[in-house]
């Protein structure tokens, strides 16, 4: 029976969650992943332990934080004027907004706190610092 290896498109179905059972992200037949190994599609780690499954092989990936989404860095937090927002724009905590930073780079970020001085925007991945576990179903080799 064949094998997934580097180069090969796979399919799978996975569910995936947190340390506290939390659903993070789901894929099932209605909507299942599909990647070529090695192609730098997917997190490298989960990559390696896909290679060598069979169709039908059903495996728990786990990522710690740092193989996922990496870990939850301060440089990445952001405090600005509140008066550089429009006095009558609505900021709510959780609200992503795109910010332009030096030398034209843009950059998503989330807001963390708002207060009458003050936003705190945070541009962390919001999975930034978690571990990952991916209930994972081989479906399909290409």
């Amino acid at each position: 029976m064949q094998r997934a290896q580097k180069g090969d498109r796979v399919t799978v179905h996975y569910i995936g969650t947190l340390d506290n059972g939390h659903i993070f992200d789901q894929r099932d037949g209605d909507e299942p992943l599909s990647f070529v190994i090695g192609a730098g599609e997917i997190f490298p780690d989960m990559e390696t332990d896909i290679i060598g499954m069979k169709v039908g092989e059903v495996k728990n990936i786990h990522l710690a934080a740092e193989q996922a989404y990496g870990l939850r860095l301060d440089e990445n937090l952001l405090k600005v004027s509140r008066k550089l927002f429009p006095a009558d724009r609505e900021l709510r905590i959780g609200c992503k907004l795109n910010i332009e930073l030096a030398g034209n780079e843009q950059r998503m970020m989330r807001i963390r706190h708002v207060d009458e001085q003050e936003v705190l925007l945070d541009g962390n991945h919001d999975l930034a610092g978690c571990d990952l576990t991916f209930a994972l179903e081989l479906m399909e080799i290409v």
